[in-house]
């Protein structure tokens, strides 16, 4: 199903809304009103039912989300409802940190494949992944791998982004502090954890 016009900040805040479900449901929790969920996640209760609202709505007045049917929901709008194979290009330390990171599964994904420029790097096993050579980027078609992470240098971001495309993936997420060039029918995300750092101190009380 494809939901038309629904705002870029509506579908950001739906994994908020669905990891902060993961925890209730883990708590046994079976349903929930739009209040205490929104205090559960500290957003305010009327942008969850106009986030909601976009879809359909879910909930029912007076008893509110069943935690379960909504988990379900949420997964099937953001099509977490399969599992996704993602290709790691750049095994440096962020690249080893984004391999040991757990909380990827939570969301249906799989870090199938990593590859390296690095000799010394190749070969390597990390979390039971072997590092393949970059130039086998090639292969992820053949492999059902539709999404490639970046974590390489900003000057090779570039070229591990065109050969990601290349090889048929339909998603990156970068974190190369640098913008990459991507054919339209391709999703980019870029995560810059210095730039994000960096408007901080303006919400931090003067000295």
């Amino acid at each position: 199903m494809r939901y038309h016009k629904i705002p870029d900040e509506a579908i950001r805040r739906l994994p908020i809304y669905l990891r902060g479900l993961l925890l209730l449901s883990e708590q046994k929790q079976q349903s929930i009103s739009s209040r205490n969920l929104a205090h559960f996640l500290g957003v305010n209760p009327w942008q969850i039912r106009k986030d909601f609202s976009y879809f359909g709505g879910f909930g029912t007045r007076g008893v509110g989300y069943d935690i379960k049917r909504l988990i379900k929901q949420i997964k099937k709008i953001l099509k977490l409802d399969v599992v996704h194979k993602a290709a790691l290009v750049g095994v440096g330390n962020l690249g080893s940190a984004v391999l040991a990171y757990p909380g990827f599964r939570v969301y249906g994904f799989d870090i199938a494949a990593a590859f390296d420029s690095n000799p010394k790097k190749i070969g390597r096993k990390i979390k039971n992944i072997t590092i393949e050579d970059v130039s086998d980027l090639r292969t992820l078609k053949k492999r059902t791998i539709d999404l490639g992470i970046i974590a390489v240098p900003c000057d090779a971001a570039q070229q591990a982004g065109d050969a990601l495309v290349k090889a048929g993936v339909k998603g990156i997420l970068n974190f190369s502090p640098c913008y990459i060039a991507v054919p339209k029918k391709i999703k980019v995300i870029t995560i810059d954890i210095a730039m994000d750092l960096a408007r901080l101190p303006y919400y931090m009380p003067a000295r």
